[in-house]
Formats: C-alpha cells, sequence, structure tokens
C-alpha cells in the first residue's frame, strides 16, 4: 500500500469535469486506487464516488493505491491534482 497527501488547488475543487479526469488517470493502472477526505474513503476509478466526497479547493485528501502500480498511479494523481487539472 502507499499514500501520499495533496491538497487540491483549484479554485472549485474536484467538480465534474476535473473529477473526470481524475477517474481516467486512476483506470490507467491496475492497482486499487481509493481517495479519502477526512474520514471517508472511496474508490477513485467512480466517479459518484468521488464526487460525493464534495471535495473543494484548498481541502486536503489524501490518495492511496494497493497493487503491483501503486506508487506510480499515486504519483500520477498527486501530479495531476497538483497542476490544478491543467484550468
Amino acid at each position: 500500500m502507499y499514500l501520499k497527501e495533496v491538497e487540491v488547488k483549484n479554485q472549485v475543487g474536484l467538480h465534474a469535469r476535473p473529477a473526470t479526469f481524475f477517474i481516467q488517470k486512476a483506470n490507467e493502472f491496475k492497482s486499487s486506487v481509493w481517495v479519502e477526505k477526512e474520514e471517508r474513503r472511496v474508490n477513485a476509478k467512480s466517479l459518484l464516488g468521488v464526487l460525493s466526497l464534495g471535495i473543494v479547493g484548498g481541502t486536503t485528501i489524501r490518495i492511496i493505491a494497493d497493487g503491483a502500480d501503486e506508487q506510480a498511479a499515486v504519483e500520477a494523481l498527486v501530479k495531476l491534482v497538483e497542476s490544478a487539472f491543467a484550468e
């Protein structure tokens, strides 16, 4: 298991468009991937799950992966979040 915390930089957070990019990136990996906000954890490959967290700009989230490519998955998703989804 590999995990990292990252702050969501874009103002609107993980609304529909950035959440879609996030999920597409998560689905590129074989590992199980989760997003955690406070004590809630959801499948990072599920649009409804990610949207249900209500992640807004300035929120710190934890990205967790478990599997063969766990480190690559977490690093790629952290990089995507840090880029503010290129908005």
